[in-house]
């Protein structure tokens, strides 16, 4: 891509060739939502950015202009130019934006014809990149035929979508797994951040010519972010299979889910542990406090002694007492 500028008609090109995006905000709004393939070397930091703010609020545009300059200059200027070219000296065809695709990409962009390295950036920036995003999601939802699995916890539905041609892995964007033990060590993405990659992976699966879509049954919300109303309304209709497996075959699945694979995950035994526990403690107000106390008691032995049919024994009571009937009832209200 080259060209002063990359325009609406070019964005889904921009994502589905992975295409290196230099992020320009500030620290604080990159945080708020992003895009997978974009990188934040910011042209401001966040006090630099609000000193820039409030001078053009009680100034006005001239004077926060030259303060901006002021504060990004000399040596601080230098520093981020470096930045800004090594960024490019690796990744050749990236692309410039900024909020809006206004003054802070332009300036960004100009310094960097001045070091004989000519970008585009992207019109009308982040916030237009984010409202096609917003927009593709919604049309393209209603172009796929979705086929949505079901089936009880522990019978792989997961692995069964991610070996088809064409799947969408709303845990996998999410990073969870969709229940009360389903957090991993690391933080969820944003809601902006999830919807972002989730439009991201609609336009690549169009793109590659897919017609239909695999997709996991999944409520309103996977852990802390929320399943666009779009989607959770056209896979209400779609048409669905159920997976079947007994109750060992599952319990086998989910010890190595929850303890084995799980206790990698984390650098200290305590904190595995503690995801454990605090993950069963989650469960409390469904199972009641008799048979929470009994799974607790099971779970707590069998980390003291390390013990795999201990594992078994609390993972089994789970899932008949606790996700069992929740499915059910689930099934019985579509």
């Amino acid at each position: 891509m080259t060209g002063k500028w990359i325009t609406h008609s070019q964005f889904d090109e921009l994502f589905i060739n992975d295409t290196p995006l230099l992020d320009l905000r500030a620290p604080s709004e990159f945080k708020k939502g992003a895009f997978s393939k974009a990188v934040n070397y910011p042209l401001m930091t966040d006090d630099e950015r609000a000193k820039v703010g409030t001078c053009y609020k009680h100034h006005g545009q001239k004077a926060a202009i030259e303060l901006g300059h002021a504060l990004v200059s000399g040596e601080t200027k230098k520093r981020r130019v470096n930045v800004w070219k090594d960024f490019f000296s690796a990744q050749p065809k990236g692309v410039i934006y900024c909020f809006r695709g206004g003054l802070r990409s332009e300036i960004v962009q100009q310094w960097l014809i001045d070091e004989n390295i000519q970008r585009p950036r992207v019109k009308g920036g982040y916030k237009a990149l984010r409202q096609h995003l917003i927009q593709r999601t919604e049309e393209l939802v209603s172009q796929f035929h979705w086929i949505v699995v079901s089936g009880r916890t522990g019978c792989q539905k997961t692995e069964f979508i991610k070996e088809k041609a064409h799947s969408i892995d709303l845990e996998g964007l999410a990073h969870h797994r969709g229940s009360a033990f389903g957090r991993f060590p690391e933080p969820q993405p944003t809601q902006i951040d999830f919807e972002n990659q989730l439009a991201i992976e609609l336009i690549k699966l169009k793109a590659q010519g897919a017609t239909t879509l695999f997709i996991e049954d999944e409520g309103s919300h996977i852990g802390s972010v929320s399943v666009p109303e779009c989607l959770r309304l056209a896979t209400q209709k779609a048409e669905r299979y159920r997976i079947e497996s007994t109750v060992e075959q599952r319990v086998e699945v989910i010890y190595q889910e929850y303890v084995v694979e799980a206790e990698k995950r984390y650098s200290a035994r305590a904190q595995f542990e503690n995801y454990l526990l605090d993950s069963l403690a989650r469960t409390r107000k469904r199972l009641g406090d008799l048979r929470f106390r009994q799974l607790s008691d099971t779970l707590q032995q069998a980390l003291g002694s390390n013990s795999k049919e201990l594992h078994k024994q609390w993972i089994k009571g789970l899932l008949v007492d606790y996700y069992d009937p929740m499915y059910d009832y689930q099934m019985k209200k579509r």
